[in-house]
C-alpha cells in the first residue's frame, strides 16, 4: 500500500502552528543578530575567533561584517561558463557493478558576437580500477560508491570546467560556474582511509583549481560556486562570539558551556537565526556582503592557497551564498567581474543564474532515465548470453502482487 497522505495531514498542521508560534521568537532573535552585525567590532571578533574552541564553524573575517557593496557595471563582451553533473550510483542489485556520471556543460558568450553552446557527455565505469580509488603506493582500495561518488563527480565537474574555460577566447572576460559548494563536504566527517584525500584533492582538485589560477594571471578569468538557498551559519556565528552573546574572553564551548542544554548558553539567544535571513535584512536587490573565510576543516588542513572565501549576493529571488577561491578575492577586478556577471545571469535566469539552470538541465538524470539504464544493462547481458541477476529483495519489488 503506498502512503496514506491523510493520515499526514493533522500531522503537518501542528507543525505548521508550531512555526508560526515560534515566528515572533525567531524575528527577536533576528533583531538582536542584525544589531550585534552593525556595532560589534570585526577584529575584536576575527582575534577572539583565534583564541577561541568553538563546537560550530564561524568565518573568518577579511574586512567588516556590514559593509554593502553596489553590482559593479557588466562588460561590454563576457562569458560565462558552467558545469554541472548527475549520476547513478552503483546499486548491489543491478546485474553488474557500475555507475555512471553524466555531466553538463554551458558555454554562453555575450556582447557583439554572441553564441551558446550547450552538451551533455555521460560516462560508464565499470572497470575494476574505476569502481575504487586505489592506494598510490600501497595496496589499500576503497570503493566509489555513495558519499565518495559525489565527491568523486564534484572534482570531475572543476575539471571540465577547467577543459571549457582552456577553450574559451581568452581576451573576453570570464566567469566559470559550478552549482554548490566549492568545499568536498563528501569527505568532512567520514571515516575515509588518508589516501583516499590525497587522491581527490591533492592529486586532482587542487590541481584543477590550479590550473584556474594559473590562467587568470594572463587573462580576465574568474572562478565561483553558488549555492542556492544557503542554510549556512558561519557568519552568525562570528555574532555568537561577541561579549553581550559570549562573556568569555575566548570561547570555549565544552568547557564553559558543555553542561548547559541547548537554548540555555547565552549565546542561544542568536542561535536557530541563519546567514540568509541577516543578509535579507541588510543588503538590497543587486548588492553584496563582503567576503568571509571558510574555516571548514578540509579547507584549513588542505586547500592552502585555494582557500574558499564566499560571500552573500541578493539576486532579488533570494540570498545566494557565493563561494570564490583566494585569488579571486585578492583581485579586485575578477571579484567585480563575479559580482556583475552573478547578478546579471540571475536577472536573465529569472532569479537564478541561467548558465547554471541550462548545465542542470543537460546533466539531470530522471527516474525514468534510471529505469531505462537498468533495462539497457540487463538487454545487453541477454545479447551477449551473459546471466542476469538481481537480489530476490529487488525481484519482488519488481514483481506484481494481489
Amino acid at each position: 500500500m503506498s502512503l496514506d497522505l491523510h493520515k499526514v495531514v493533522g500531522q503537518i498542521e501542528k507543525v505548521a502552528s508550531n512555526l508560526n508560534a515560534q515566528e515572533a521568537d525567531r524575528a527577536s532573535r533576528l533583531e538582536r543578530a542584525m544589531d550585534t552585525l552593525s556595532t560589534a567590532e570585526p577584529s575584536a571578533l576575527e582575534e577572539k575567533r583565534k583564541l577561541s574552541r568553538a563546537t560550530f564553524l564561524i568565518a573568518g573575517l577579511n574586512g567588516s561584517l556590514s559593509e554593502r557593496h553596489p553590482s559593479p557595471a557588466l562588460p561590454s563582451d563576457y562569458t560565462v561558463l558552467a558545469v554541472d553533473g548527475s549520476h547513478i550510483d552503483v546499486d548491489r542489485h543491478m546485474a553488474i557493478q557500475c555507475y555512471l556520471i553524466n555531466m553538463g556543460t554551458v558555454h554562453i558568450q555575450y556582447g557583439r558576437n554572441p553564441e551558446a553552446r550547450l552538451g551533455n557527455e555521460p560516462r560508464l565505469y565499470t572497470d575494476e580500477d574505476d569502481m575504487h580509488i586505489l592506494e598510490p603506493e600501497g595496496n589499500r582500495t576503497q570503493s566509489l560508491e555513495g558519499h565518495l561518488l559525489g565527491a568523486l563527480r564534484a572534482v570531475e565537474e572543476l575539471r571540465e570546467l577547467v577543459a571549457l574555460a582552456k577553450e574559451s577566447d581568452p581576451d573576453i572576460p570570464t566567469l566559470a560556474l559550478i552549482d554548490g559548494s566549492l568545499i568536498l563536504w563528501g569527505l568532512v566527517g567520514q571515516a575515509y582511509p588518508d589516501f583516499v584525500r590525497r587522491v581527490l584533492v591533492d592529486d586532482m582538485f587542487l590541481p584543477a583549481l590550479e590550473e584556474l589560477r594559473v590562467m587568470a594571471r594572463t587573462r580576465p578569468l574568474a572562478l565561483a560556486s553558488y549555492v542556492s538557498l544557503p542554510r549556512s551559519t558561519d557568519v552568525v556565528n562570528v555574532l555568537r562570539l561577541d561579549g553581550r552573546q559570549c562573556p568569555y574572553e575566548a570561547a570555549n564551548c565544552d568547557m564553559h558551556c558543555g553542561k548547559l542544554s541547548l537554548g540555555q548558553r547565552p549565546c542561544d539567544a542568536i542561535a536557530g537565526v541563519t546567514d540568509r535571513d541577516v543578509f535579507g535584512s541588510l543588503l538590497d536587490m543587486g548588492e553584496r556582503s563582503d567576503c568571509f573565510a571558510s574555516t571548514s576543516s578540509i579547507v584549513e588542513r588542505y586547500y592552502g592557497e585555494q582557500a574558499v572565501h564566499f560571500f552573500y549576493l541578493n539576486v532579488g529571488s533570494e540570498m545566494a551564498r557565493v563561494e570564490v577561491p583566494a585569488w579571486v578575492v585578492e583581485n579586485p577586478e575578477l571579484l567585480a567581474l563575479t559580482h556583475a556577471l552573478l547578478v546579471d545571469q540571475s536577472r536573465k535566469g529569472h532569479g537564478y543564474p541561467v548558465a547554471i539552470s541550462e548545465a542542470h538541465e543537460q546533466a539531470v538524470v530522471t527516474v525514468g532515465d534510471r529505469e531505462e539504464f537498468r533495462l539497457l544493462v540487463e538487454h545487453a547481458l541477454q545479447g551477449h548470453h551473459l546471466p542476469v541477476y538481481t537480489s530476490q529483495k529487488n525481484f519482488s519489488k519488481r514483481m506484481k502482487w494481489l
